[in-house]
């Protein structure tokens, strides 16, 4: 097995659980400037990045497209909501095994970058409370594309950048849903999924799973 020498991590329900942190701010953003407080669950799904997540939860709550406008709106109110609720979020949690996975990483010498389908602003936001920004040098967002699949060759793009040159087998990417597998291996890196979130293990090998992890808990592929 190669050893990573990249590995990068998405965050919703890989390394955190904003307790709905996220979902009350898009809430509260169509709430304030559509008088529509507008549920996401009902138009998306886990692992679609926000600018997705915004475009298809208009379109459900208002029927029609938004404008580049509009969008701007949204995506400025959704951020100040959740900068504030972040931090009083009573089920924010970091899950089992995350911070140790991230110092161990560290120590063998890994350089650690983000890839998630938030906004950087949201991203970097999410991990506030649980002060783990401090283990990332560089990501790729769903500000960066709406595509997860762009995205990920975005955060490759950058790693490669900052490091030089970079095999496909020493760049591993790490997240909870079929679509970050999905993502990463047209990226043309190995996945790595942990069945933190809604997902099983069987379902993310099923889904092309490289390595599966039950947690973060368990040892990291190739360390």
């Amino acid at each position: 097995m190669t050893k990573p020498v990249v590995v990068l991590f998405d965050i919703d329900e890989t390394l955190i659980h904003t307790g709905g942190s996220g979902a009350r701010s898009w809430k509260a953003a169509f709430d304030k400037l559509y008088g529509v407080p507008a549920d996401i669950g009902e138009h998306t799904s886990a692992g679609e990045t926000d600018p997705q997540v915004a475009r298809e939860t208009f379109r459900g709550v208002l029927g029609r497209d938004p404008s580049e406008d509009e969008l701007g709106k949204l995506y400025a109110q959704y951020l100040l909501h959740l900068a504030d609720d972040i931090w009083t979020s009573e089920q924010y949690r970091v899950l089992p095994g995350a911070e140790q996975t991230l110092l161990r990483l560290g120590e063998a010498g890994v350089m650690l970058g983000l890839v998630s389908g938030a906004m950087e602003g949201a991203a970097r936001t999410k991990l506030s409370p649980a002060n783990l920004n401090r283990f990332f040098i560089f990501g790729a967002y769903g500000s960066d594309s709406p595509d997860r699949a762009e995205l990920t060759k975005a955060a490759l793009d950058k790693a490669r950048r900052l490091h030089g040159q970079l095999t496909p087998a020493e760049v591993y990417v790490v997240g909870d849903t079929p679509r970050d597998i999905e993502a990463t291996k047209a990226a043309g890196a190995v996945p790595v999924g942990v069945a933190s979130g809604r997902y099983s293990a069987e379902e993310l090998e099923k889904a092309g799973g490289v390595h599966v992890l039950a947690s973060l808990e368990e040892p990291f592929p190739g360390i």
